[in-house]
């Protein structure tokens, strides 16, 4: 490669820089700040001259270069990519005493005299997305998936024009490595077009702007995504070597500078009514937008108090959405049908008649459960109000009218629809016990046992596991490695080639981390975190197996609930007998080095008063090194950190005769057992 460029003509390569300037400059002026400089016509002459030249040097073509906005040749499918840091989801609420108790919370990690600051910006309704730049060249583009890893979209982002292939660097330097989170979106005007074309080709249209968007970035061939009027706004950096911020704030407006779109109206705040009035500012306005969003994301603006502060499995702990009310229409139930799930539930359904709630056409909601159904009366043929619980899942909320004749109430069935076995009551849940027997739980668990979260088994979607399951090549969760090419080429849409390619998936999953197999199995109270902690403290697949309660009881996090659907999930025959024949076909998950439980006695520490960071990072900094802390002073604290206007503490310290320290003291101490305020342990 090297040795054909230095065969071009200098002249050519300086004219390939020139016109690939000019047209990044042109584009970011159209589409960033609405002023062109030239019209269509000269914009679309310089990219032919662009074009041409590539084509007669293919030595010039360049990953970033604007000619690569037009789309490449379809793909087999999407790889799986880990992304540089967790995507993770928001806890949400509809209330805003929520928020209130969240600000609370935040206040107590920061700390006395600490007032935090929060970033707020709308809580964009799109597909997430993490773009990942290389010394200022977008590397790789990769869906939110399961928030650990996604699917390797950068061929499709790269047609979507205002995603730059190449960072600006007027006013700020490219980072050696930039990975931020954006949100790909189809603005609602721009979807009413795309779903009446797709109507006249005699296509079925998408729900809503946000699956339009999600499905055109998911389509393996980027011609097709570049036909789409798609944009990319950009909101959070999520990690970056070669510069530093100390505020969210900060970030975001190198985020801008960068050439990225963000979102409208992120602004900052200090105190609830602030944070209250700019939500209903949004709500109030939320109809007259071309864009949906169903809430504001407010975010601790402090970005060395959110490390301090951590996350759980699932959300960070220094930020929330406050989400807006439901939007409702009116419409009749038709039918009331039961759906059997992965675990067994029976859950009433109701088939509606079909109405648009704010731009998705509902047809369906879950009614819950015998008693939410009996609460509400719900009957056929009622005229029943609607709404999208969270802008997401549809929900009856209440009847508003019902006629004279009016339908018999509905009866849970005594036996499950689809394998006939006796359902259980559990509470209010009608449950099939027929766990790995019954074909719609099997279905259910089939899904799940090949999901991202579990054994992450490439092809082995929702379609193929019904096809295995109605055309009876798998009976029970353990035949899916018995199954072969020759069986799945039976299967509709299966060739040679992909037969094979889900097979060969299957069989590499025999030795699974153990706790994906964890989660695989689908013991109920298992997610990830349980998954991983049960990993690390047992080791192997055997030992958690043949965990007692009090084994589980004794682990931080598992309490008697927890402990018990666990060991009842392994006392169970029918579960016993599906997960040895997983194990008779050589299903074997890793072992895993228990981590040691010693840590070195270096006692509890106790904060009050105001100290120069924010209270979470030092009590942070503290349990990094092997300590602990409390909000309490008791005998068995063994020192107390006392800062400006130390109060009750303090006293309570002196009266016990614990030992007091200032704040220089104890970063003494920190240091001596090898800590750091910025950096935890070294």
């Amino acid at each position: 490669m090297t040795d054909a460029v230095n065969d071009i003509p200098p002249e050519v390569t300086d004219d390939v820089e020139r016109l690939r300037s000019e047209l990044r400059h042109h584009a970011y002026l159209y589409y960033h700040e609405a002023r062109p400089e030239i019209g269509d016509a000269e914009y679309d002459d310089l990219f032919r001259q662009l074009q041409a030249l590539e084509a007669q040097y293919p030595a010039l073509e360049s990953a970033d270069s604007p000619t690569m906005r037009v789309g490449a040749p379809p793909q087999d499918k999407f790889e799986t990519v880990e992304h540089v840091a967790p995507l993770l989801s928001l806890d949400s609420s509809e209330k805003s005493e929520d928020f209130v108790r969240f600000h609370d919370r935040v206040c107590r990690a920061l700390g006395d005299g600490v007032t935090p600051r929060y970033i707020l910006e709308p809580k964009l309704d799109g597909a997430s997305i993490e773009l990942v730049y290389e010394d200022g060249v977008l590397a790789r583009a990769v869906t939110r998936g399961n928030g650990q890893q996604g699917e390797g979209v950068t061929e499709n982002i790269r047609t979507i024009p205002t995603v730059p292939l190449r960072l600006r660097t007027d006013t700020r330097p490219a980072p050696r490595l930039l990975a931020l989170r954006g949100e790909v979106m189809m603005y609602i005007s721009d979807f009413a077009d795309f779903n009446a074309r797709l109507a006249e080709a005699g296509v079925e249209p998408y729900a809503s702007p946000r699956n339009s968007a999600a499905g055109s970035i998911r389509q393996l061939d980027s011609r097709v995504t570049a036909s789409r009027k798609l944009d990319v706004l950009v909101y959070d950096v999520l990690a970056v070597e070669g510069a530093s911020f100390a505020s969210d704030i900060a970030g975001v407006e190198a985020i801008r500078e960068w050439g990225f779109r963000v979102p409208e109206r992120i602004q900052t705040a200090r105190t609830v009514d602030e944070v209250l009035e700019y939500h209903a500012r949004y709500e109030g306005e939320r109809d007259q937008l071309d864009y949906e969003i169903d809430g504001v994301v407010i975010k601790l603006d402090d970005l060395a108090a959110r490390r301090a502060m951590g996350a759980t499995s699932h959300h960070p702990r220094w930020a929330m959405a406050l989400k807006f009310a439901p939007r409702q229409e009116v419409t009749v139930i038709e039918k009331i049908d039961i759906q059997v799930g992965r675990t067994g539930v029976l859950t009433p359904v109701a088939w509606l008649r079909p109405v648009v709630v704010g731009g998705v056409t509902v047809s369906r909601a879950s009614l819950h459960n015998r008693e939410e159904l009996r609460r509400k009366d719900l009957r056929e043929g009622d005229t029943v109000r609607i709404q999208r619980a969270g802008d997401v899942i549809p929900q009856v909320v209440e009847v508003i009218e019902h006629h004279d004749d009016r339908a018999e109430p509905f009866e849970m069935p005594g036996r499950c629809p689809v394998c006939d076995t006796e359902v259980y009551q559990d509470g209010p849940r009608t449950v099939c016990p027929n766990r790995f027997g019954c074909s719609a739980q099997l279905k259910g668990r089939i899904i799940h046992f090949g999901s991202r979260a579990a054994l992450d088994i490439e092809g082995l979607g929702e379609e193929t596991a019904n096809l295995m399951v109605d055309r009876a090549l798998v009976t029970r969760l353990a035949e899916l490695f018995d199954v072969t090419p020759e069986q799945l080429m039976e299967l509709d849409g299966f060739g040679e080639k992909s037969a094979t390619a889900l097979v060969q998936a299957i069989a590499s999953k025999r030795t699974p981390d153990l706790n994906r197999f964890l989660i695989a199995l689908g013991i109920p109270e298992v997610g990830v975190t349980v998954a991983r902690t049960l990993a690390e403290r047992f080791g192997s697949f055997g030992a958690i197996r043949s965990a007692t309660a009090e084994e589980l009881v004794a682990i931080d996090g598992i309490g008697p609930r927890m402990s018990e659907a666990i060991t009842g999930f392994f006392a169970d025959e029918r579960n016993a007998l599906a997960v040895d024949a997983l194990l008779a076909r050589g299903v074997e998950p890793t072992t895993v080095e228990v981590a040691s439980l010693d840590l070195p006695e270096l006692g509890t520490a106790v904060f009050t008063g105001a100290i120069p960071v924010p209270r979470v990072v030092a009590e942070t900094a503290w349990r990094s090194v092997g300590g602990s802390t409390s909000g309490s002073v008791s005998k068995k604290t063994a020192f107390v950190v006392a800062g400006d206007k130390a109060g009750s503490k303090l006293a309570k310290a002196e009266k016990l005769g614990v030992e007091v320290l200032d704040f220089d003291q104890f970063l003494e101490r920190l240091e001596g057992h090898g800590g750091s305020i910025d950096g935890g342990s070294a």
